[in-house]
């Protein structure tokens, strides 16, 4: 049965190519889906260069303020993957080449040309760490108690998301339900507060829109408990339908 209490996460974006804008970031909504299937809410997401120091703060940061964080970028073979030297720092252990990522290297590039100094950089992890298994690429993610480092890649990343599914414990899973409606959300904003308020455990968040010339918003509600959801998604609607608006449930 899964537990009442809130468990938290929060995610670690690494990377200098994030922050100048040469890549976009595709790993957020993803890794949120994600978590909220384990039981798991994301409460704050945060994007560092690639300097050791401001690393290792926001690991200390985030990390001691959430159950788990979640790391993307930096696991790689080149000079600039530093995360395993950050979080290492951070949490005051050294670093060592892991035996079973060892293996699981000389493996994955035995008819790739052998596995180089360059890639045994890929099998470092701080002291004592766990691996999360890699199907994809050979290099395995790395854990250390609550900290999860996942390749910056996205769909490597997903990949060793898939293996840890179903390992971490977790509360229930946050639902959600989604209601359309053809209104200016600015003149809806007191009805939105006053039903929040109505339902205990309910949260609305509003989303507006323009298309085909007119004005509106998607009105998202979430709980983790499915009938209050329910009752709070019919209170909306008939609230809204109140103001004479085309209202649609399952959003715009």
């Amino acid at each position: 049965m899964r537990s009442e209490r809130i468990w938290t996460a929060a995610l670690l974006i690494i990377g200098d190519e994030i922050l100048s804008g040469r890549v976009q970031d595709r790993n957020v909504a993803p890794i949120a889906t994600w978590l909220n299937l384990q039981g798991i809410r994301l409460t704050e997401v945060r994007v560092v260069p690639d300097l050791e120091p401001r690393i290792v703060d926001a690991v200390r940061a985030l990390g001691g303020s959430n159950d788990y964080l979640f790391t993307t970028g930096g696991i790689g073979p080149t000079h600039d993957d530093i995360t395993v030297d950050a979080v290492a720092a951070a949490l005051g252990v050294a670093v060592e080449v892991h035996p079973a990522a060892r293996a699981m290297l000389e493996a994955h590039y035995a008819g790739r040309g052998g596995l180089t100094e360059v890639r045994l950089r890929m099998a470092r992890v701080p002291a004592g760490a766990e691996l999360i298994e890699n199907i994809r690429s050979g290099a395995p993610g790395i854990r250390c108690g609550n900290i999860f480092m996942l390749a910056g890649v996205p769909h490597i990343a997903a990949q060793m998301l898939e293996a840890l599914t179903g390992t971490l414990e977790g509360g229930r899973p946050l639902l959600s339900r989604t209601i359309g409606c053809w209104v200016p959300e600015s003149e809806v904003a007191d009805l939105l507060a006053a039903t929040e308020r109505a339902h205990d455990g309910c949260r609305i968040g509003s989303y507006p829109f323009f298309r085909e010339g007119g004005v509106g918003a998607n009105f998202v509600i979430r709980s983790p408990d499915e009938a209050a959801l329910e009752a709070c998604a019919a209170d909306l609607v008939a609230r809204l339908e109140e103001t004479g608006r085309p209202v649609v449930r399952g959003g715009i």
